[in-house]
């Protein structure tokens, strides 16, 4: 079990338009292509540490479908889910089953890049029920990973971002999301705070933030979006050096709450 980020998953309105604000930010923006189900296309932007952020959007977003993702364009673009990578998915399923959680099977998947390749891999989501959007879902590549994220080049910012050292998640009970977080990764539960911390193996941390005031961000994406995460925190390029961070425009990021290091 390699359990550690993935990617974060944006739902945007349009693709083309999210790839010139991105882009104008100071972020290097990946063609990705269509899914297989022809639903979605998407962009990525990769990061050094192997994380990414992926832009989605509907190819025809007037059609509404039963897509996990679709309800996000009525309550607005933002930050929708994220994804812990696994190397081994069938075996992670049947030990979070044998952990309490209840978990569907792994799905096929897919992607046609721009240049034509074919991408492959599996996915798990966990559900409550109803579909528990606080926990990631799982991916498993199928075909090699570095087909899936594009790396060198593709990995460097204007911006000087590295990559995503900080996810947070509004949850209504931090002690049962910490439980459940527990039970994925198989460790002891997360240090009782106000804000239990879980760190991945890949020096990622995962914050459980409850809401503390009706205005604040956690309280917005419950009220709005249900439990999920709703804030990133990127890090610094090594060569960079970074005391501080600072919210990107949420006009320019459509919605997402994203912290990037300031000098």
């Amino acid at each position: 079990m390699i359990l550690e980020l993935d990617h974060s998953v944006f739902v945007v309105r349009d693709l083309a338009s999210a790839v010139r604000d991105y882009t104008a930010l100071g972020f290097t923006v990946t063609p990705g292509g269509t899914h297989a189900d022809g639903l979605t296309h998407n962009a990525l932007i990769s990061f050094a540490d192997g994380s990414y952020f992926e832009l989605l959007a509907f190819t025809d977003p007037g059609q509404a479908t039963d897509h996990p993702w679709w309800h996000r364009l009525a309550e607005g673009e933002g930050l929708e889910d994220y994804a812990l990578a696994s190397d081994d998915l069938a075996g992670d399923v049947a030990a979070c089953r044998q952990r309490g959680l209840a978990i569907g099977d792994p799905v096929e998947g897919g992607r046609q890049r721009p240049d034509g390749r074919t991408l492959r891999w599996r996915t798990a989501r966990f559900a409550q029920p109803p579909p528990d959007r606080a926990l990631p879902f799982l991916i498993e590549d199928v075909t090699p990973r570095d087909w899936r994220v594009p790396g060198g080049a593709a990995a460097q910012h204007a911006l000087h971002v590295g990559g995503i050292q900080h996810s947070a998640i509004a949850v209504r009970d931090v002690a049962a999301a910490a439980a459940r977080f527990a039970a994925l990764l198989g460790t002891a539960p997360a240090r009782a705070t106000a804000t239990p911390d879980v760190a991945l193996a890949s020096g990622q941390h995962i914050s459980l933030v409850s809401p503390r005031a009706a205005d604040d961000e956690a309280a917005a994406q419950i009220a709005r979006h249900g439990e999920g995460p709703f804030a990133l925190t990127l890090r610094a390029a090594d060569d960079v050096p970074a005391h501080q961070t600072a919210p990107l425009d949420v006009a320019r990021t459509h919605g997402a709450h994203i912290y990037a290091p300031a000098g």
